[in-house]
C-alpha cells in the first residue's frame, strides 16, 4: 500500500500497524526536526514517540493529503509548544535555596527554645492564611525544597517563595506580639 492507502486504511480501521508503517520511514526525519528545536537527544527521542501517540487520534480527525509535509509541520509545532512550556518553568538557583534553608536552621539552633515558645509558634502558624501555613509547614517542618512544595501544592515556584517569605514575616510579627 502507498501512503494515501495506508492513511485511508488507518482512518477507517484505527489499525496501529498501518499507522506504524506510515510513520516509521519518517522517524529519523522527525528526530532531526525535534533535535533542531529542542537541542537535546533524549528530549528529541521522547518527542518523536509523543508525536506518534498524538497522531493516533489526530489522523483519524484531520484530512491529510501529503503525510510527509503534514507530519513535518506537526513535529515543528509540537517542538515549539514544548519550548514555550519550558519557558514557563521557573528555574530556581539551588544555592539560594540551600543558603535560605541553612540560614533558617542556624537561626533556630542559635535560640534556646522552651515548650511555651513552641506553643506560641504553633498558634502563630495556625493563624497564617492557608497558603502561607501550608508552605511554611512544608518548608520548615518537613524540610521540602521550593520545587517539591510547588509540585505538592500546585502553586508555581514564585508563589511558593512569596508565601514562605510573607509567612516568615507574619510569624515573626506574631511571635514578637505574644
Amino acid at each position: 500500500m502507498d501512503e494515501k492507502q495506508l492513511l485511508q486504511h488507518y482512518k477507517q480501521t484505527g489499525n496501529l500497524d498501518a499507522l506504524g508503517k506510515l510513520y516509521a520511514p519518517y522517524m529519523s526525519l522527525l528526530y532531526g526536526v525535534c533535535y533542531k528545536y529542542l537541542q537535546d537527544a533524549e528530549q528529541s527521542q521522547d518527542a518523536v514517540m509523543q508525536i506518534f501517540d498524538e497522531l493516533i487520534d489526530k489522523l483519524r480527525v484531520y484530512e491529510v493529503d501529503n503525510f510527509k509535509s503534514w507530519v513535518y509541520v506537526y513535529a515543528r509545532n509540537f517542538c515549539l509548544m514544548q519550548l514555550r512550556k519550558n519557558k514557563q518553568i521557573t528555574k530556581v538557583d539551588i544555592e539560594d535555596n540551600l543558603y535560605e534553608s541553612e540560614q533558617s536552621l542556624r537561626d533556630n539552633d542559635d535560640k534556646k527554645w522552651e515548650e511555651k515558645d513552641f506553643e506560641k509558634l504553633e498558634t502563630c502558624i495556625a493563624g497564617l492564611n492557608h497558603e502561607q501555613e501550608k508552605c511554611i509547614r512544608l518548608f520548615y517542618l518537613e524540610q521540602k525544597c521550593y520545587k517539591d512544595i510547588a509540585d505538592l501544592t500546585g502553586y508555581d515556584i514564585a508563589k511558593v517563595k512569596s508565601y514562605i517569605q510573607n509567612g516568615r514575616r507574619n510569624l515573626k510579627i506574631c511571635m514578637e506580639r505574644k
